[in-house]
């Protein structure tokens, strides 16, 4: 059974002391692959996630600014973003977006986030989404600045419910779904998870953070996406080497990695 942990942050200092470990134990427990989420500490680096994909053949990795981020970020910070996403194993923009939850200011955030937009059309890339207190103003920007350009949007770590999940499947993006959807009261997200067509769907980890039940409250792993995978399965009525399967057929499409073998 082959599994793919479309999100995390292998670069943590949480990983520091056993990363190779980490992924070694990703690599038993089946992922195929792993994308690694190039956001790091924030601006100037933007490649904390391209130093681990240019030693790992099955890792990837994407770069960008996180909303958290947006006041570090100048016009060589997005000169240089449009530069690191020529490189070959860069197969996303992101995770981008709007987080209203720590303080940074929306007049602050909302610029970087339209330009990262702009930036990832014109590479043709796909975007990482990430919303956090901010659901309706992530929506709005990206009716009005992404589905347009027709290319494909991972909402990540979707935590919303049904509603939420049909307003961006009719938006054509993608779903995320990651440990929180094995929380007891995670109904709705299950409930979102069951809804969505298989061939929207991924699987995150979101490492070192939100790990699934049973490893809730501890650091997360990309090998715990098997927890998750079962969760949601189940959910859906149908077997966990199927939805496996599909998951990574759509990973495998939606960054080009089918064109590659």
């Amino acid at each position: 059974m082959h599994l793919v942990d479309s999100h995390c942050h292998l670069d943590d200092a949480q990983f520091n002391n056993d990363r190779a470990a980490v992924i070694e134990r990703a690599r038993q427990a089946g992922l195929k692959y792993i994308l690694a989420i190039g956001t790091g500490n924030g601006p100037p680096d933007l490649e904390a996630a391209v130093r681990l994909a240019d030693t790992h053949p099955f890792i990837y990795a994407s770069a960008g600014v996180h909303p958290n981020d947006a006041a570090k970020a100048d016009l060589d910070t997005l000169t240089h973003l449009e530069s690191v996403l020529n490189h070959s194993k860069v197969k996303a923009l992101g995770e981008i977006g709007l987080d209203y939850h720590w303080g940074v200011p929306k007049a602050t955030q909302t610029p970087i986030f339209i330009r990262q937009l702009e930036i990832a059309a014109n590479a043709r890339m796909p975007v990482i989404i990430h919303t956090r207190d901010a659901w309706a103003d992530t929506i709005q920007i990206l009716r009005t600045h992404w589905k347009a350009t027709g290319l494909p949007c991972i909402m990540h770590c979707f935590t919303g419910n049904s509603d939420a999940a049909r307003e961006c499947l009719e938006l054509g993006f993608h779903l995320a779904f990651g440990g929180v959807t094995t929380f007891p009261k995670a109904a709705e997200i299950r409930e979102a998870a069951r809804i969505t067509p298989a061939d929207r769907l991924l699987l995150e980890t979101d490492s070192p953070y939100l790990a699934p039940i049973p490893h809730r409250g501890k650091r997360n792993e990309p090998s715990f996406v098997v927890h998750t995978a079962a969760v949601i399965a189940e959910t859906r009525g149908t077997a966990v080497e199927e939805l496996a399967a599909q998951t990574s057929a759509n990973f495998e499409q939606l960054f080009r990695l089918d064109q590659l073998h």
